[in-house]
């Protein structure tokens, strides 16, 4: 006769350990949001680089956007949309997103007024 296996005791979540969720993952994470907060074709993938620090990340987003356009707009829509996402998927607070905007598209040319454009 065998003798009945005795059952751990629960371990609360707490003290079982920890996830670790690497920056780069988080870049990849507010790279994407911020490509979701951009409602018009850019030209360019954002970029973006994060410094984690127990619960707290730190974003810098670098884009290329259309010119001309509202671009304090396009960036605060970047930021709200970094932020969020980043508290959604990850559970880490974002103080700050820093955008660097390293490049300006021009957008289609378009004829000056009262030209014909038309040719003869």
């Amino acid at each position: 006769m065998s003798t009945p296996r005795a059952t751990p005791p629960k371990v609360p979540a707490a003290d079982r350990g920890a996830t670790r969720i690497a920056d780069r993952v988080v870049a990849k994470i507010a790279a994407q949001a911020a490509r979701e907060a951009l409602t018009t074709e850019t030209g360019g993938i954002p970029h973006a680089t994060v410094t984690v620090h127990h619960d707290i990340a730190r974003v810098r987003i670098s884009l290329e956007l259309a010119y001309p356009s509202d671009l304090a707009a396009q960036c605060a829509a970047v930021r709200r949309q970094v932020a969020l996402r980043i508290e959604e998927c990850a559970a880490m607070q974002v103080p700050e997103v820093d955008i660097d905007i390293e490049h300006l598209h021009s957008g289609p040319a378009r004829p000056a007024a009262g030209r014909d454009r038309r040719l003869r």
